[in-house]
């Protein structure tokens, strides 16, 4: 047995959403992402003295959508704590927080890894503000600070210890910013900071039920690197338990250059924060009816999208799957099967050419110019045959990118696209690239019933593609069969 086998990994993950709120929580400071620093700010995110807070209803309510989708227990009666610990980009000294009664509680949120499909518990999902950001690479002597962060609302969502490797870890925050982008209440983008996560991870010999000593890597800031942090401290724990030395708590960040952890500081506990309730906030309650309202406001969620997709519209698994991972995509789809029934046709068109243009042009549907019912037209171009598969993704689907205001039947023929469903006229090119090759015909009539394919070809060639197959194979089986 490998030493790794007689372990079992446990992982509880910790993920800072950002909301996509216009301004910070507790006043009307902006909330975007500004890469000129200290521009977002005003005496409040400064904590200047006689300041006062203000909540920001927008984020209560992005909390309990995002409850409410991972099937959470509202709190109705919610209050604000301050957390107070010492951080030089944290300008009030303490955070403004939820800690006995966060927004959300229990849940779970669904992961699929190989085939094997479970729920991965939450404790809690619950409202602070973000502290600013420390920079030690602006000036050579000194640690520079940025408040435009400070104040910006974050949603904590903490997992249960549900996880036992580092693809489940990524299959769950795959999951979970598909599912804050999709209810748009998070940009989902980690490079900027609008996700981390903090995974917490011990390890205890299989079949024991006590958890082992937990280490916390903080502030990881892709998905990538959260499997590659915990696969990292996996094998350096182990390590230190095989040595027969003791794990020490303690708080660690990771370091992707060299695909290390290091330590930052032994952990705290909770008491060591001193909470207490926030004395500038009053308490605020959720009504049935808000929590009426908000349910009713809901997309419909990926897993029931697809379920939708794969039984009603009969679409396969995997198609079903890549629609529903992209709320932008989604939504054009069922826009464009409300102009085209042939939800395959659609579907492939979406998940080919369309999705290779949006890549080789490295954009999303946000800014895909083709309106739906333009595309849903030029699918039954295909469909009816007035168009062959090649000539409509190749030559006329630019085109129309290039030129969305003309109609897909009308630009066709200004290209001389549109197939030739004349017989005369394809009948001509038959005997033409039969004449060609008369040894080949020879060599038919003898049986090799494949060269048919050659003449075909032959035909496409002379008709430059416009020449409809279908009757061109019907004329070449009954020319070469009969002569």
């Amino acid at each position: 047995m490998k030493t790794e086998d007689k372990y079992e990994v446990v992982i509880g993950l910790e993920v800072h959403t950002q909301l996509l709120t216009q301004s910070k929580l507790f006043c009307g400071d902006s909330a975007a992402f500004s890469t000129h620093p200290n521009t977002h700010i005003s005496p409040i995110t400064l904590a200047h003295p006689g300041t006062l807070p203000r909540m920001n209803s927008k984020a209560i309510e992005y909390a309990v959508k995002l409850g409410l989708a991972v099937h959470c227990d509202i709190e109705q009666h919610n209050y604000f704590a301050r957390k107070n610990y010492f951080y030089p980009d944290l300008p009030k000294g303490y955070q403004v927080s939820q800690h006995t009664t966060p927004i959300c509680k229990n849940g779970f949120v669904k992961i699929k890894v190989g085939e094997t499909e479970r729920n991965i518990r939450l404790n809690r999902i619950h409202i602070e503000e973000d502290a600013g950001k420390s920079l030690h690479d602006v000036d050579e002597n000194y640690t520079s600070i940025d408040l435009n962060r400070a104040g910006v609302p974050l949603l904590e969502i903490v997992s249960e210890p549900d996880m036992h490797s580092s693809d489940e870890a990524f299959a769950y925050i795959t999951e979970l910013r598909k599912l804050v982008t999709w209810l748009g209440i998070c940009d989902g983008n980690m490079e900027e900071g609008s996700m981390r996560c903090d995974a917490n991870i011990s390890i205890r010999l299989k079949g024991e039920p006590k958890l082992g000593t937990r280490v916390e890597v903080k502030n990881l800031n892709s998905i990538r690197n959260v499997k590659r942090a915990i696969d990292v401290e996996v094998l350096r724990l182990i390590g230190i338990t095989e040595s027969g030395e003791k794990i020490i708590q303690e708080t660690r960040s990771y370091d992707a250059d060299n695909n290390s952890t290091f330590s930052l500081r032994t952990k705290e506990d909770a008491d060591d924060y001193r909470y207490f309730a926030e004395p500038d906030l009053t308490p605020f309650h959720i009504t049935d009816e808000y929590l009426v309202e908000i349910k009713n406001s809901l997309p419909v969620l990926p897993e029931a999208l697809k379920k939708h997709y794969t039984e009603e519209l009969q679409l396969p698994e995997y198609d079903a799957s890549v629609i529903c991972e992209d709320k932008e995509l989604a939504d054009y789809f069922e826009e464009l099967t409300s102009h085209c029934k042939n939800y395959k046709a659609a579907a492939n068109w979406l998940l080919g050419p369309v999705k290779g243009h949006l890549n080789d042009s490295n954009s999303g549907f946000n800014s895909f110019s083709l309106p739906p019912a333009k595309l849903a037209a030029l699918v039954q171009m295909v469909d009816d045959g007035k168009l062959s598969f090649g000539m409509a993704s190749s030559k006329l689907f630019p085109a129309l990118i290039a030129q969305p205001e003309k109609e897909p039947a009308a630009l066709a023929a200004e290209l001389n696209l549109v197939l030739e469903t004349d017989s005369s006229s394809i009948e001509q090119w038959v005997d033409e690239a039969i004449a060609k090759m008369p040894d080949k015909a020879a060599e038919y009539k003898k049986g090799k019933k494949g060269l048919i394919g050659l003449f075909a070809g032959e035909v496409k060639k002379l008709s430059k593609g416009k020449a409809d197959m279908q009757i061109v194979n019907e004329l070449l089986n009954k020319k070469l069969n009969n002569s």
